[in-house]
């Protein structure tokens, strides 16, 4: 079965470019004509966060929350010319908070499902955290497709999508589960494997630690499949709020355009997920 990444691309609109050698990725056509809604009268928009999942929403040195998604939000606020403030809370309340009407919105990283979008407004995607390979730095580079991994040794995190992925479209690869992502991890930078699977947020954070040592990058090309690794994070607003919901879209659609999407993902993205 021939397999290929673009393959899989399943948002047709998606168009990394290269910054600084860093890839960014783009989630909108730019062909796209989104309209600005009439926001007369809106007042300040309390946008909740949680403070635990750097580079996306943390707390700064000065312990006011940032990050991508959050400094995204400011951004988008800016460019719609609205009022917003951001308030950190318990990842796992942030959805009763926003029901209950103790915020507006919420930037963070709860994962596009259909079951929220039954619940909540949300934005089309701003981020998207793709599946990657990685080998040692030391090993022999090449293309990265089912007949060239034939044979040879994958780790992966034991009862994922990402296991699942690898049965899937590499039937012919080796896979060594591994019960967290940190054995796995070790097991790469050991030697003990030729190349590991995981999502790539995590792999670039430890490829650019100092646990890592330096010892291994990103082999092929970023893998998007909703079925597998989920359709992505938005902004989410009550399901009255769609007046709201589309005035986001129109800035983050703006903000792609005009560069500062790009800007904010090399000040979070130092070696890019892409």
């Amino acid at each position: 079965m021939a397999f290929c990444a673009c393959a899989i691309l399943t948002v047709a609109a998606f168009s990394p470019v290269r910054a600084q050698d860093v890839n960014i990725p783009g989630f909108w056509d730019p062909n796209t004509v989104i309209s600005r809604p009439e926001l007369a009268g809106q007042g300040t928009i309390l946008f909740l966060t949680d403070d635990g999942f750097p580079p996306l929403h943390f707390l700064g040195l000065d312990r006011i929350p940032t990050g991508f998604s959050v400094e995204l939000a400011r951004a988008a606020c800016e460019r719609l010319q609205l009022n917003c403030s951001i308030q950190s809370r318990r990842f796992d309340t942030l959805l009763d908070a926003l029901h209950n009407q103790q915020g507006d919105a919420i930037a963070a990283a709860i994962p596009i499902t259909a079951e929220l979008r039954q619940k909540f407004a949300v934005t089309s995607p701003y981020f998207k955290n793709p599946a990657r390979f990685a080998t040692r730095r030391d090993r022999p580079g090449g293309e990265i497709n089912p007949d060239a991994l034939a044979g040879k040794t994958v780790a992966v995190v034991d009862r994922t999508y990402h296991m699942e992925f690898i049965a899937a479209f590499f039937p012919k690869a080796v896979r060594v589960p591994f019960p967290d992502l940190v054995g796995a991890e070790a097991a790469l930078k050991d030697g003990r494997v030729d190349y590991l699977f995981a999502d790539g947020l995590n792999l670039a954070l430890w490829i650019g630690g100092l646990t890592s040592q330096d010892c291994c990058a990103f082999a092929g090309a970023p893998y998007l499949d909703n079925h597998f690794f989920g359709e992505g994070i938005g902004f989410v607003f009550r399901p009255g709020d769609e007046t709201l919901r589309r005035a986001f879209d129109y800035a983050l659609y703006q903000l792609w355009k005009e560069g500062k999407y790009a800007e904010l993902y090399l000040r979070f993205f130092p070696i890019s997920p892409y």
